[in-house]
């Protein structure tokens, strides 16, 4: 817990170093080498779905085995060099979370908007969500960049925050290692739907918890616009995340509108294919702009003092 407790205000403070990853090849990058690899083995065109599908599971397996041993090496490491390894190892586990980063890409938005119009949002936002920016106008720029936060906060922040929590060095390697190949092969198209099928589920499962913490948090630091804002985040997250399409990102995102009581999902087109999602937050307003997206980071900045406050406080308890 208190290497922990470091882990975040490093992120917080310094984030992901641009000058750092250019030079070197960010740990995520290592992950997604060997799932690429994995998969260039793997997945053979030529054999049957079924055949893939049980190549992707054994996959994944060995790739999670092998990151919790990394994971548990590193520990050893560090535990051996005391106060000093102790504070390496919350600089390594600094670098799988994503607080400050996830900031500022949705600031770029904000200041692109702001700056460029809304040819400028939209290259902005393309950055951080994965639907057709072309598509968007400015209002739609303002609420792809405010649900991307809400739901990378889940998977960026609680998430590797919870297995580091739950598991140390070895869990958070494991999660970003699962998280990373639903990334990479957890996809309906025909390539990927069979060999990735098992780690699209695993990462399902694995967010159950870390969502609905997230929206938790996100309710309570909606209490910054008042206690009707925090009642009316929770309801709205509980009332309509099971209608979302991820049974997951519903959460954060549910949270999120209803703080800022905002219409936020809804219709969106990937490429060539139109999504009919519904909206969180019906009631709320539809069009949203700049100032939205500033309350949305207010709020998330008052969800990682949480986190913080909670992460303190658990390592006084357990500490």
């Amino acid at each position: 817990m208190i290497a922990l407790s470091l882990a975040l205000l490093f992120d917080r403070v310094f984030g992901d170093p641009d000058r750092l990853w250019r030079r070197l090849p960010h740990p995520v990058v290592w992950l997604g080498w060997l799932i690429g690899r994995a998969e260039w083995y793997l997945n053979r065109p030529e054999w049957p779905e079924r055949r893939r599908k049980v190549a992707g599971t054994l996959a994944i397996l060995a790739l999670l085995l092998l990151a919790m041993a990394a994971g548990a090496v590193l520990h050893a490491l560090f535990r051996a060099l005391g106060p000093f390894g102790l504070v390496l190892e919350a600089v390594i586990a600094s670098v799988f979370l994503a607080q400050k980063s996830l900031a500022d890409h949705v600031e770029r938005v904000e200041r692109a908007l702001d700056r460029d119009g809304l040819e400028g949002g939209r290259e902005a936002v393309s950055m951080i969500v994965g639907r057709d920016p072309d598509q968007l106008d400015e209002a739609g720029v303002c609420r792809a960049a405010i649900e991307s936060l809400a739901e990378n906060a889940s998977d960026g922040v609680v998430a590797p925050w919870f297995f580091y929590a739950l598991a140390g060095l070895p869990g958070l390697l494991a999660y970003k290692m699962l998280n990373t190949a639903d990334s990479m092969v957890g996809h309906m198209d025909e390539r990927r739907r069979a060999f990735g099928w098992a780690s699209a589920r695993l990462d399902d499962f694995a967010n159950l918890a870390p969502a609905r913490l997230s929206a938790l948090l996100f309710a309570l630091s909606g209490l910054r616009y008042g206690g009707r804002a925090m009642r009316r985040a929770w309801t709205v997250a509980r009332r309509d995340a099971p209608h979302h399409r991820s049974p997951n990102a519903g959460w954060p995102e549910g949270a999120m509108a209803g703080a800022l009581r905002l219409a936020l999902g809804g219709p969106r087109r990937y490429g060539e294919i139109e999504v009919d999602a519904p909206f969180l937050c019906a009631e709320g307003r539809r069009e949203a702009g700049l100032s939205d997206i500033a309350r949305a980071l207010r709020i998330f900045r008052r969800f990682c003092d949480l986190l913080l406050v909670l992460t303190l406080g658990l390592a006084l308890v357990f500490g």
